[in-house]
């Protein structure tokens, strides 16, 4: 990485397709000035856990921290507690095994947020990990019992006022008498007791070299850090400076930024067994400060006007099998932020929100009497189980409430994969060339040629599909049944097609064919940016795993389609729609043959309704938000509920939509 200030020369000419090389200097006089205004951006990354982390890197030094801070804050259990600027995640992980179950981390360094996001999956700990400024803390008001700033990680931005940003954050999101707690440099002691230069062994095959000084001011501690790999040579040289906070400096800012009851605990020092240059780690202070406040006046709408909606969701709480760690993880919580947000937006409405499947049913019954609408997105299936997805809508039947989306014979029969073929051929409607492998198979009849993609036939969510998945020989295939079956635990009979290669398309419909109803501009997915020779497929990978070679490379964009070919796949997906008694919304997936044929590969009733999924983007190249599309199944639902009431806006009839079809225009 190169972190030359902008004063510096361009970076040394590299190879062709290298990495540019990092700008060495020599022997310099004055290190501030060679100190980025924003170096936080760039310094923590993989060698800052080699260079700087690993003093401290240590279970026993992480233990003693933990437990200081869990004496000084008196936090419970279940208490909401946020590691701010948490880099790798060390203390909210360790609460975290501890059994404090609301534990959030946020820290600028993408680098750093991803390892301790990796941690998390890998132990199977419900910490949410986010990346974010601290000086922007993105959460709302009153939110936290408890907020932690550790390891020293305050005090990095160039402007002091930053610095009262942040604690003006940290006020904002604690709850009012609860408390801060921070970890900081002991300043006064630092500025007397710095090491001017230092170096040591990182490992067998780096090493890093210190030089340190005082700002102009004297009031930050200017580092320089030159580290060289043997063989290769130089690889970082790199400035940054940190502020130097007093006791009594301290205790006055965090006076001025409405904290009280400021108390100092002492000093810590760690006791690290790496044997180094301990920098700014080597004696800190540890201060607790009470978030002096009263509670945020919550604006109420007037009930009698809105039309009060629950909203069903998955329960974050639960294994959940689809997932790559089987817990929900920062991005699920993301997305459902996400969606409050959105609804919030919906002034006509009042939403109660329900994720807890163990008292589910009591919890409708309590709600029951005051609510209009049910608004299901448990697409998770109840308890996080896929196959009971249809136990949600089957219990709003039974206790007698309005809800959204399809019914339970429909989702039962669009989650076989084998049924909905049979359907569709039925109706004349092209499907690919297949055979069906129940689990107690042991041989099978391949009736047409490779290549050959095989999926469970039990699923969505792409659950089991992988670049595997693609075979182009017996063998392969072979394999592929073999990875469905070991890697994902899949016991349940697999469906094998014949792999289409051309465009991968879908098609979105809002509302109740044949009487009111939208279709979405068809989508297809761009495999332009896929490294050569992977199958252009969107399964798994794609779609969970963010380290695979297909994350962040496969788009959908606007389908480039024959009108012809346009114009048969909505008519076809319509009838599928009516026939399979998909309501309010449903997405439908196809795919060309090599000569340009469309055949289906599935029917998706309650479609993922997040903000980033295929649904969301077909809305938005219609030019509608979120919030918009959210708001478009809800009018559905009512339009289907109370077909007598004046039809949602905006809304088509068939016959306008089959006009729109063969004027051919872009809006399709």
């Amino acid at each position: 990485m190169n972190n030359v200030s902008p004063r510096q020369n361009k970076p040394q000419t590299a190879a062709k397709g290298q990495k540019p090389l990092p700008k060495i200097l020599g022997p310099v006089d004055d290190l501030e000035q060679y100190v980025r205004s924003d170096w936080w951006r760039y310094v923590f990354n993989r060698l800052y856990l080699k260079t700087d982390a690993d003093v401290v890197d240590d279970q026993n030094i992480t233990r003693t921290e933990v437990d200081m801070l869990i004496k000084a804050l008196a936090i419970e259990k279940d208490d909401k507690v946020l590691d701010l600027a948490c880099g790798q995640g060390r203390h909210a992980l360790e609460l975290s095994r501890r059994g404090f179950t609301n534990i959030d981390g946020l820290d600028r360094s993408h680098y750093l947020i991803q390892r301790a996001k990796s941690t998390a999956r890998k132990e199977g700990t419900p910490v949410l990990f986010r990346e974010g400024d601290a000086r922007k803390i993105p959460y709302p008001v009153d939110n936290f019992d408890a907020v932690t700033i550790l390891g020293n990680s305050f005090g990095y931005f160039e402007n002091p006022h930053d610095d009262e940003r942040v604690l003006k954050e940290a006020l904002r999101v604690l709850k009012p008498g609860s408390k801060l707690l921070i970890d900081i440099t002991d300043g006064a002691y630092m500025a007397k007791n710095f090491q001017p230069r230092s170096w040591e062994w990182i490992d067998k095959r780096h090493f890093v070299c210190r030089e340190r000084s005082l700002s102009g001011d004297g009031r930050r501690l200017v580092s320089r850090e030159v580290i060289t790999n043997v063989e290769k040579g130089v690889i970082a040289d790199q400035f940054y400076a940190e502020r130097l906070y007093t006791k009594e400096g301290l205790q006055r800012l965090l006076e001025s930024c409405g904290f009280s009851n400021i108390r100092f605990h002492g000093k810590i020092s760690p006791d690290s067994k790496r044997g180094q240059d301990l920098g700014m780690m080597e004696v800190r202070l540890i201060v607790t400060a009470i978030a002096q406040k009263e509670w945020t006046p919550v604006k109420r709408r007037q009930r009698k006007e809105l039309i009060n909606i629950i909203v069903v969701m998955g329960d974050p709480t639960k294994i959940d099998v689809v997932k790559p760690a089987t817990i929900f993880d920062e991005d699920d919580y993301y997305t459902i932020n996400r969606l409050k947000e959105a609804l919030n937006e919906l002034k006509s409405y009042s939403f109660t929100y329900i994720n807890h499947h163990n008292t589910l049913i009591q919890d409708l019954q309590k709600l029951r009497p005051k609510i209009d609408l049910v608004f299901n997105l448990c697409d998770e299936g109840f308890l996080n189980d896929p196959r009971k997805e249809l136990h949600v809508p089957a219990t709003l039947e039974m206790l007698g409430m309005s809800y959204t989306g399809s019914t339970p014979q429909c989702l039962a029969y669009c989650y076989d994969k084998s049924l909905v073929r049979g359907i569709a051929k039925e109706m004349n409607i092209p499907v690919p060339e297949a055979f069906f492998i129940k689990p107690e198979d042991n041989t099978f009849d391949l009736t047409f040629g490779f290549p050959v993609i095989t999926k469970p036939n039990f699923g969505d969510s792409s659950f089991g599909i992988t670049q595997h998945s693609v075979a182009y020989s017996v063998e392969e295939l072979v394999d592929a049944i073999d990875s469905i079956r070991s890697k994902f635990g899949y016991t349940h009979p697999i469906v094998v097609e014949e792999f289409l290669t051309g465009k991968d398309l879908s098609v979105g419909i809002l509302g109740n064919p044949p009487e009111s109803y939208t279709i979405l501009p068809i989508t297809e997915e761009d495999y332009s940016e896929l490294p050569e020779g992977l199958p252009k497929i969107c399964g798994y990978e794609a779609k969970w795993l963010e380290y695979s070679a297909y994350w962040g490379k496969v788009k959908s964009v606007r389908a480039d389609l024959p009108p012809d070919t346009q114009k048969f796949i909505v008519e076809c997906s319509l009838k599928l729609v009516e026939r399979l008694e998909c309501r309010d919304y449903s997405r439908l997936d196809w795919r060309l043959d090599a000569n340009g044929t469309p055949k289906l590969l599935e029917v998706n009733p309650n479609p993922g309704w997040c903000w980033d999924g295929h649904l969301a983007k077909m809305a938005e190249l219609d030019g509608m938000t979120y919030s918009q599309i959210l708001e478009a199944i809800l009018k559905a639902a009512e339009a289907r509920l109370h077909p007598h009431s004046e039809p949602p806006k905006a809304v088509p009839s068939q016959n306008t939509i089959l006009a729109i079809i063969d004027n051919n225009t872009r809006e399709m």
